[in-house]
């Protein structure tokens, strides 16, 4: 088995169950889903699903930037929505943190998410260069 050593980090929200932050594996960061969480207080922003997706993303720019990695080396995400009709919303917030080469993408529609999140994305990036 690969060598892998578990991250955590004090630019995020604490994570609200058994997990890490992300792993590290070689290259490679395995990010857990980020919730659309104030990282100070832990409270859910305020808004519809794109105001949750902006926080989602800008919680993982951070937490990418604080483990030496950051978007621009995002190879691939997951985007979970409790309701699919704000997938173009989503999207639209989506494509201005990863306008150039944007990574490879699933998204699912989920029953419920913690603290009754509308959003939450997860990533697999590589170490900054």
């Amino acid at each position: 088995m690969a060598h892998h050593e578990a991250l955590t980090s004090p630019a995020a929200a604490p994570p609200i169950g058994p997990y890490s932050h992300a792993v590290r594996c070689g290259d490679l960061l395995f990010v857990s889903g980020q919730l659309p969480a104030d990282p100070a207080t832990g409270a859910l922003v305020e808004g519809g699903a794109g105001a949750q997706a902006a926080r989602v993303l800008e919680n993982l720019r951070v937490l990418l930037e604080s483990l030496d990695s950051g978007l621009p080396h995002v190879l691939k995400t997951t985007v979970f929505l409790t309701d699919m009709d704000d997938f173009a919303e989503v999207n639209e917030v989506y494509a201005r943190y990863f306008s150039q080469a944007p990574p490879a993408r699933s998204c699912v529609a989920v029953a419920a998410l913690p603290k009754g999140a509308r959003v939450e994305m997860d990533c697999i990036a590589a170490l900054g260069e």
